[in-house]
């Protein structure tokens, strides 16, 4: 007699574990499937919008489809991934759940990207090559769609692989490679792919000195005060005063052009106006939170609150109007050939062609965008209120920048500068004689080893290095990859439009 018959209740729960086990698979299985089946119908939506927002020949269909889908695919996946480096130090901070940070960010996402992309939308459509040097119009728009799907499916395989690329150099690279596959290397337009590749240096070196320095301020004025209550009381007024009078002067230069142009002295007196008025203001508010905390630094980090969902509202709106034009910039230059005799000079922006970035963006960052969110949060250094408040305000300030200038930069670099810039000042200020050191947790067998093991925990670095060499890597493949990639679908694009 086997044990089974001896004992039947240990069948019963072999069955039970077994049916256990398969029903969290299938579950597992349908929570997976469920944001790729919402993400096609929206890909579907996009296709059949785009067919019914603008006229064409027949034979132009399938390409005005082709395109609204794959400029949809594009939106989802920077939805997917880029954001992440926005929202990442709100979560790790500890300030924001990933659920409040997925939809503050797909709000203001989708409101930057309709009120502020324009311009540089324009740059990366027509600025990245010269279309004029013998290019016909068939290719024209095979290079387009050929650069736009080829960033799409890197960004997508990145996201896969939970690395934050970025998504500006993706789609760089495709125009740039599509473009060479076209017509050569004298297709691109080196002089701006020199001022692009340049912002990509400086941008995030830049966002690390600013983050940098407003943590030093925050330590300096507040955090190293006797009385920090006190000091807080004074200061953190001031930093919303900042980030109010930044947001104005954003929005009065390029949120509001469309249905109002102020001039310089204008903006400048707004500017003032909105900070003294976001200062004054703030006051009462961080007075009350200051008298129920007391003077630890840990509750001193509560008031920071405030601020910090602030610059990340003003991170999003700013990424919004900055990295729509990685979606549907390509889509915006292929359906400017509809209709003209020509590749025109300017491309102009159909209302519909923002939507269809705008509405990705959000799409993509509900269904994708707490994977990459916690990984910026958590794995380069450690985060709380004020120094995630730093990256935020610092990542929105050098974006605002870049896309006052049209200039597409990635935000991936600000951001991801910006948070190691906080991490190396923490070194820098931490001396190893006032680190304060963890026991450990086996015994040293003699004096030296103690020794040893003490210097060893002295240098413990605050910034993890092998994420630099993983970021660093992911930022060195993404241009060739995406070129590459995008060289070959365009001649498998020629190669179809011939046969058919």
């Amino acid at each position: 007699m086997t044990d089974k018959e001896k004992n039947p209740s240990n069948r019963y729960v072999n069955d039970l574990r077994r049916f256990t086990f398969a029903y969290g698979k299938v579950k597992q299985t349908r929570g997976q499937l469920l944001p790729i089946t919402l993400a096609a119908i929206f890909l579907v939506m996009a296709g059949i919008f785009g067919n019914m927002s603008l006229h064409v020949a027949t034979e132009d269909v399938a390409m005005l489809i082709a395109a609204s889908v794959i400029g949809g695919y594009m939106a989802l996946n920077i939805g997917a991934n880029d954001v992440a480096n926005n929202m990442g130090p709100a979560v790790g901070g500890k300030v924001l759940t990933v659920t409040a940070a997925v939809l503050i960010a797909a709000f203001f996402e989708s409101a930057g990207a309709l009120l502020a992309g324009g311009d540089v939308v324009k740059t990366v459509a027509k600025g990245i090559i010269s279309p004029d040097n013998g290019v016909t119009v068939s290719d024209f728009r095979n290079l387009m769609l050929s650069a736009l799907f080829s960033a799409a499916l890197w960004i997508n395989l990145a996201t896969y692989l939970n690395a934050p690329v970025s998504t500006t150099h993706s789609i760089v690279g495709g125009v740039m490679g599509g473009g060479i596959a076209a017509a050569g290397f004298g297709l691109v337009n080196w002089a701006t792919m020199s001022k692009i590749a340049a912002s990509w240096v400086i941008s995030p070196v830049f966002g690390g000195i600013v983050a940098a320095s407003i943590l030093l301020l925050i330590k300096v004025k507040i955090l190293n005060q006797a009385d920090r209550n006190q000091a807080a009381r004074k200061w953190v007024p001031i930093l919303i005063g900042l980030m109010g009078g930044a947001f104005t002067a954003y929005m009065a230069m390029k949120g509001l052009k469309k249905i109002w142009k102020p001039g310089t002295t204008t903006i400048i007196a707004l500017s003032f106006l909105a900070f003294f008025a976001a200062w004054m203001g703030s006051i009462p508010y961080v007075r009350k939170g200051a008298e129920k905390i007391g003077n630890r630094k840990k509750e001193i980090y509560g008031l920071f609150n405030l601020p910090l969902i602030m610059g990340v509202a003003l991170l999003c709106f700013a990424h919004g109007a900055n990295d729509v034009a990685n979606a549907v910039g390509p889509l915006a230059a292929i359906v400017s050939t509809f209709g003209a005799e020509g590749i025109s000079a300017k491309v102009g922006i159909p209302l519909w062609v923002m939507a269809i970035g705008a509405i990705g963006l959000a799409v993509g960052l509900l269904l994708f965008g707490p994977k990459l969110i916690n990984t910026v949060g958590d794995k380069i250094t450690r985060l709380n209120a004020p120094r995630a408040y730093c990256v935020a305000l610092a990542s929105a300030i050098t974006v605002l920048i870049a896309t006052t200038l049209g200039l597409p930069v990635s935000s991936t670099h600000i951001a991801i500068g910006a948070i190691f810039g906080v991490g190396f000042l923490r070194e820098f200020l931490e001396s190893p004689n006032k680190k304060r050191l963890k026991p450990g947790h086996k015994i040293n067998h003699t004096a030296e080893d103690a020794f040893q093991n003490i210097q060893i925990r002295i240098k413990r670095k605050l910034v993890r290095r092998n994420f630099v060499l993983s970021i660093a890597a992911a930022w060195v493949i993404t241009v060739p990859a995406s070129a590459t990639l995008a060289a070959v679908l365009f001649y498998v694009l020629r190669l179809l439009e011939s046969t058919f």
